[in-house]
């Protein structure tokens, strides 16, 4: 016999009791989430992949992605550098076959300012936003943001442009954080206004790919919108496993028809 609240129970009535417990959940599906283990991977890749292609390239402050690993590894649509009778030819990128590069570069950083902010903001929004979806749907949402940036990069960037970063992972959570608070009738202007200002240095600056950070935008805002105003009950998950598979599909046919406009050149 075990002790109870009242009484004594026996072991198997124990069991029987466990089973029949429901676990807690968070807000908008899946299960509750006590410590944000999926936010902690997320940085823990991005800082190792910083540390391996530092190491083995150069430049620690400014330029760790000099090295072969990184080009590898990074967003690159297409790489001349194969010659055939005599004609440089494209020999490596995402034209090429390489679709890899479109997940991998979105834990990858250009130098430590680079790779700073942007894991400082995942480290202040990701615990938030895992807390409200659970872990599963965190992780889509990051990943398909993701998608989402290098893809847009990938279709309007220059054919020998080779970019990295999880700035398109970040502001596909920067529009979560922002759907999650309107559906919440909380204040949005804070992080209206961080988008804002984010948006307009991308346009002032030519060493920030702006075209990813539209993009993941996008694709965490439809995402979000997918995975907050989902119905409750049954068809939650079903909403939200055809929203998130909408912006796959757009994300697919878009790497497609540019992968076609750069073969066929």
């Amino acid at each position: 016999m075990q002790p109870a609240s009242v009484g004594f129970q026996c072991p198997d009535c124990v069991r029987d009791g466990n089973r029949s417990v429901r676990r807690a959940a968070a807000p908008y599906g899946g299960s509750a989430v006590d410590q944000p283990r999926v936010t902690q991977v997320l940085l823990g890749l991005c800082v190792l992949l910083f540390v391996l292609t530092t190491v083995s390239g150069s430049g620690f402050l400014f330029g760790g992605g000099s090295s072969g690993l990184f080009e590898q590894l990074a967003l690159a649509p297409t790489v001349h550098g194969a010659v055939r009778d005599g004609v440089v030819v494209a020999s490596d990128g995402v034209a090429q076959g390489q679709y890899y590069r479109l997940l991998t570069s979105m834990f990858l950083h250009f130098g430590i300012i680079h790779i700073a902010l942007n894991m400082y903001c995942l480290y202040l929004i990701g615990p938030t936003l895992e807390r409200a979806v659970g872990r599963v749907r965190f992780a889509a949402l990051y990943l398909v943001s993701g998608l989402g940036g290098a893809a847009a990069s990938y279709a309007l960037g220059s054919a020998n442009e080779q970019a990295a970063g999880a700035s398109g992972a970040v502001f596909g959570l920067f529009a979560a954080l922002f759907v999650l608070q309107r559906r919440r009738g909380g204040d949005v202007s804070g992080i209206a206004v961080t988008i804002g200002l984010n948006l307009v240095l991308g346009l002032t600056s030519s060493s920030i790919d702006i075209r990813a950070h539209l993009g993941g935008l996008a694709a965490g805002a439809a995402v979000a919108g997918a995975l907050i105003y989902a119905p409750s009950g049954a068809r939650r998950t079903l909403v939200q496993v055809a929203g998130c598979a909408v912006v796959v599909v757009v994300v697919v046919v878009t790497v497609a028809l540019r992968t076609a406009q750069l073969t066929a050149a």
